[in-house]
């Protein structure tokens, strides 16, 4: 029986009454009491995950830029000041996703960056990285003994500079996907960015493990609402970011997951994944089987659930059917919503509906391009 892993938070997740669950081999709150207020808290005032299960790995040598932009999808050539990071998919040779990661520039002369990753697949992250940096001047790190937490929410800044005046003029620099080292108000290891997984402002903060407790009894302080795995769930599907192993995985294509964007194919940069994933778009949009990723809303009673199939133009020569990734009751929309791969060919006048029921009863949902909410905003009519 494998022994499930805790973060350095765990206690003060039961001290605050954290319903706590296996969440990839580790236990987190899924939620505090109430899933609802804790999403409300983000969307309107500040919340805080914690997300110290995510895998930290620090990259070190000569040639660290040159592995990384053999290893991933998006260039970082592109992050041109220390502290910039970038979003990308790591590919497989076949031009699927091994896993989305964000990756930092921690010093100027590019010799020093450093990868967020997903927890559930720490194991083939970590392979994936060793196998490609053979050959590479390059030594990969592990940080298990650091913790991130999340504080997002339009209140998030606002708070966290009342519990930490010292920050205030780094959080007042810092802009959307911007990072800062901390070492020079707290200690070494203290790092804070300007990233988050909610659609609305806010910052991740990784700090010493031993530390952490006291940070977030810190931010408790101040009104941050501790929030869990299901109020994390809700908000980012608001936002219309993927959840990997749902939205995408090692079979899908950034093009068909809204990821196109992180890819840089304009020079001949050679990438893991490059060539079979432009032939097989090629192949893809010449056949007609191209799929694309959009979001879906129910406009009548019900809910969207993942796994479900959506049918586009239903009892005609022209039916097609596409798959709901990840479907949830959004709380802010109060309305049901979904994240779907389709046909790209789909236009706005094609009807699409979905069998809520499995049972032939098909109702029609609405297609609509993501996010559906950003900064507490709804983003369509």
């Amino acid at each position: 029986m494998t022994t499930l892993q805790r973060t350095p938070l765990y206690q003060s997740h039961v001290d605050n009454n954290g319903k706590i669950v296996d969440f990839s081999g580790w236990e987190l709150p899924i939620h505090y009491g109430s899933q609802i207020d804790e999403h409300e808290a983000v969307r309107t005032d500040a919340g805080m995950f914690d997300v110290s299960h995510m895998v930290i790995t620090d990259v070190e040598g000569t040639e660290s830029k040159a592995w990384l932009q053999k290893l991933l999808a998006n260039d970082v050539a592109k992050l041109k000041t220390v502290g910039k990071a970038l979003y990308s998919g790591m590919l497989n040779a076949e031009g699927g996703i091994i896993d989305d990661l964000i990756v930092y520039l921690m010093n100027e002369d590019e010799t020093q960056y450093r990868i967020i990753s997903n927890a559930a697949t720490r194991d083939k992250d970590l392979a994936q990285f060793n196998k490609v940096a053979e050959g590479f001047e390059v030594t990969l790190t592990e940080r298990p003994e650091l913790a991130i937490l999340a504080i997002q929410g339009p209140n998030a800044v606002a708070k966290l500079k009342q519990a930490k005046p010292s920050w205030s003029d780094i959080l007042d620099g810092l802009k959307p996907f911007v990072g800062a080292d901390l070492a020079d108000t707290e200690a070494a290891d203290w790092f804070v960015a300007r990233t988050g997984y909610t659609g609305e402002d806010g910052v991740e903060v990784i700090l010493p493990g031993d530390n952490a407790a006291e940070f977030y009894q810190l931010m408790l302080d101040q009104g941050v609402k501790p929030a869990g795995l299901g109020a994390r769930d809700t908000l980012r599907m608001e936002a219309g970011m993927n959840l990997y192993g749902h939205d995408m995985d090692e079979t899908i294509s950034p093009y068909e997951c809204n990821m196109g964007w992180t890819l840089a194919l304009k020079d001949d940069r050679d990438f893991v994944g490059r060539e079979a994933l432009t032939a097989k778009r090629k192949q893809a949009k010449e056949d007609g089987s191209a799929m694309k990723q959009v979001g879906l809303l129910l406009e009548t009673r019900g809910v969207l659930r993942e796994g479900m199939t959506v049918t586009i133009n239903q009892g005609t020569d022209k039916e097609t059917t596409g798959i709901i990734t990840s479907g949830t009751f959004s709380p802010s929309l109060k309305q049901s919503i979904a994240i779907a791969r389709i046909p790209e060919s789909v236009t706005d006048e094609d009807t699409v509906q979905v069998d809520l029921r499995g049972k032939g009863k098909f109702v029609d949902v609405r297609v609509l391009k993501l996010p559906f909410v950003r900064n507490g905003e709804k983003q369509f009519d």
